[in-house]
């Protein structure tokens, strides 16, 4: 299915390239930034739980976190083109970004982003997003399938098709509308775990001040998974979630600007089999974050912050916490 999503995209994007293009300009974006964690076995879903992320990530035991501190790279590259046609100004980008753990290298991963934005009008935009997570290594954890409740590596790739309307209200306000339909596919010791999941929800930018913008995010999601048929393994991660999140931007200087930002997740998980611990339970996550970006030259940014999460499931006593510090640079081609 997200091979044919993916083959649609390019073919849609293809057409629009197409279509009487009057200029065509390629960019070349490259990022690298340093983190130190304080928990390897959450700080890919913690760097991700973001509005143009993957914010819900797959269910995550606590027997997973808790695994040490580490030093991360993240490299990302981004090509862009851009052209005018008869149907507007269309942006294609194609983005792979990854985390590159010093120490725990079994917890490396990447991604890729296939993009493309149409601006039927300067107030109108459609954006069509294809993002690809193979084999995200989550941790090792207690195997259900064999009956012997083994310890085996846990392992899941994500697929995910999105759709978004952007609406300008109004000078400075824009309204968008967010779709998604994805996947996750895990090894075969946790197969029970497959789940497909749909996500909708609006978002809300706003220039407040000519220094400061204010961003808004709603998202409620449904995720169903195999295990929900299969009570013999009393491991159902089936969920509702609802994911809040805000962000303010200001500009300190010509120079220098402040990006905050406020995520809140609630899961409530749906499974009724008996012996399943999230049988009518929830998942609460917040999450805080501070950067500090300093613009070097017109295409460059150098910039540190500092993001701080805070997770707990209602049947457990104490709650899991992760920080992580990261300094980096960025720069346009």
């Amino acid at each position: 299915m997200y091979k044919q999503f993916a083959g649609t995209l390019a073919a849609v994007l293809l057409g629009l390239c197409c279509a009487a293009p009057v200029f065509a300009e390629w960019t070349l974006t490259t990022r690298g930034t340093l983190y130190y964690t304080d928990d390897v076995g959450i700080f890919s879903a913690t760097r991700r739980l973001t509005r143009d992320a993957d914010p819900t990530q797959p269910a995550i035991d606590s027997r997973l976190t808790g695994q040490g501190s580490d030093g991360v790279f993240e490299p990302m590259v981004k090509l862009s083109k851009s052209l005018e046609s008869g149907y507007g100004t269309t942006t294609l980008d194609l983005r792979g970004d990854g985390f590159i753990f010093f120490d725990h290298t079994q917890y490396s991963n990447g991604s890729l982003f296939l993009q493309g934005q149409q601006a039927f009008t300067p107030r109108t935009k459609l954006l069509l997003r294809y993002y690809y997570n193979p084999d995200l290594f989550l941790g090792d954890n207690e195997e259900r399938r064999s009956g012997n409740f083994e310890i085996a590596p846990e392992r899941v790739s994500s697929q995910i098709g999105s759709l978004r309307l952007d609406q300008e209200l109004a000078e400075g306000l824009e309204f968008r509308l967010l779709a998604r339909y994805g996947n996750r596919r895990y090894n075969q010791p946790y197969r029970q775990r497959d789940t497909n999941f749909w996500t909708v929800g609006p978002h809300l930018e706003w220039q407040l001040l000519p220094a400061i913008r204010l961003g808004l995010a709603y998202h409620y999601e449904r995720g169903l998974a195999d295990g929900r048929n299969q009570p013999q393994y009393e491991d159902d991660i089936s969920y509702d979630n609802h994911y809040a999140s805000a962000d303010l931007d200001f500009e300190l200087t010509e120079q220098l600007s402040l990006v905050t930002a406020f995520h809140f997740e609630h899961n409530n998980w749906l499974s009724g089999l008996e012996g399943d611990e999230r049988n009518g339970a929830n998942e609460n996550v917040y999450q805080g974050e501070m950067l500090l970006v300093y613009r070097i030259t017109e295409k460059t940014r150098a910039y540190g912050g500092v993001q701080h999460s805070s997770r707990k499931e209602s049947f457990e006593a104490e709650g899991i916490a992760n920080t992580n510090v990261g300094i980096g640079v960025q720069t346009e081609f």
